[in-house]
């Protein structure tokens, strides 16, 4: 066996874990709650409670397992690095291949609404062979086994990803962390990546006064919401960015904790119009993600991306202007886009902007994603 060989895969956690998840959710030592506090102070102990109790005695995991296993699965090995994905190949002659990135807290299974309509849609809509990949450090891809693991080596991964299954020209969906390695995977790749598509692109103001006077009422509302978002939302990822080790020792010992530090996302993050998270996403699917960012040991990694992120001397410093087409889906919540800013970096060719939806589009609004990224994707 080579470093390039790919092998078929097949999630299977061992019961003895998921005694192990049982017993610790049991034990949990619950902190008291504040009369009136709400969600303003972290994930309300009442909520976070019962929601435990659902995930230990309701939550059927070996369900979503087989969901997962009902399609093609392999790992392979790419800079030393073991690397998970689902590969499911349209029956349609001519079908775009197309790298659907998660971010976090994202795993494989944000995308299984997405499957079918993008794989075998109607002979008139456009079709795609889809790679669906674990990010390195992420979840079934398993814990990453050495530092230097930034924006730019994954997106070098995942560029020799696609080269190793032989697509020579294929594009690129991305949120949250997609939306930063499908951007650098055009410009590292950008003679096979045929175009990008993104939610949640993080835009940044230019600095010139007749932008900033141009911005529209909406545009100003969500550079306030960016900067509210920088001082009152972002303690997460400063606290991965700076700290790494410390916050995963917490999360990798408590399920708990685990829960809470992802599900505070999920509410923070998907359409306002839901006053829970589970109303917002099926609560099943959010506990499917905690479960695995659990089951595969994979809080350090996670947290280390964001620390290699920070790090990075060369992540935000000025670089030229991305020449593949670019086209980008904006939604409700946790999503501050603004279009003049995004066309001073990347080519931007389309830009959607829908009144439904958050930071997961993929869970909670699937129909309008792969809407766009037909549109879009057709349109090349």
């Amino acid at each position: 066996m080579s470093d390039n060989d790919i092998t078929p895969f097949r999630i299977s956690i061992p019961q003895a874990d998921l005694d192990d998840l049982h017993e610790r959710l049991a034990r949990t030592r619950w902190i008291d709650e504040l009369p009136g506090a709400g969600w303003e102070r972290g994930v309300p102990t009442s909520y976070l409670r019962e929601l435990a109790g659902y995930w230990s005695e309701t939550f059927d995991w070996r369900a979503i397992e087989s969901r997962i296993n009902e399609y093609p699965q392999f790992t392979t090995v790419i800079d030393g690095q073991n690397v998970h994905f689902l590969h499911i190949r349209s029956a349609r002659p001519g079908a775009t291949p197309l790298l659907l990135l998660h971010g976090w807290p994202g795993t494989v299974a944000d995308f299984l609404d997405m499957i079918g309509p993008l794989t075998a849609p109607d002979p008139e809509l456009p079709a795609f062979h889809l790679v669906i990949p674990s990010l390195p450090g992420h979840g079934f891809s398993g814990p990453i086994t050495e530092s230097g693991w930034n924006d730019g080596r994954m997106a070098a991964a995942l560029a020799e990803l696609m080269d190793r299954l032989g697509y020579a020209r294929y594009g690129v969906h991305g949120g949250d962390h997609g939306a930063f390695l499908g951007p650098k995977l055009g410009r590292i790749a950008g003679e096979h990546v045929l175009g990008v598509h993104a939610n949640a692109l993080v835009t940044f103001p230019t600095g010139d006064p007749a932008d900033m006077a141009a911005l529209t009422e909406t545009e100003r509302r969500r550079l306030g919401e960016m900067k509210q978002f920088q001082d009152d939302g972002s303690a997460y990822m400063q606290l991965a960015g700076s700290r790494p080790n410390t916050l995963a020792q917490l999360l990798a010992d408590s399920p708990a904790g685990q829960l809470g530090w992802i599900v505070e996302k999920f509410k923070e993050w998907t359409d306002r119009g839901h006053d829970l998270p589970d109303k917002a996403i099926d609560r099943d699917r959010m506990l499917a993600t905690v479960s695995i960012y659990w089951f595969t040991d994979t809080a350090r990694s996670v947290a280390n991306f964001y620390y290699e992120r920070f790090h990075d001397a060369t992540m935000f410093a000025p670089q030229p202007r991305g020449t593949v087409a670019t086209g980008v889906a904006v939604f409700t919540t946790a999503d501050f886009a603004i279009r003049r800013f995004a066309e001073k970096t990347h080519n931007i060719v389309h830009w959607s902007e829908f009144a439904a939806g958050g930071h997961f589009p993929a869970m909670e609004v699937p129909d309008l994603l792969v809407g766009d990224i037909r549109a879009f994707f057709g349109a090349l």
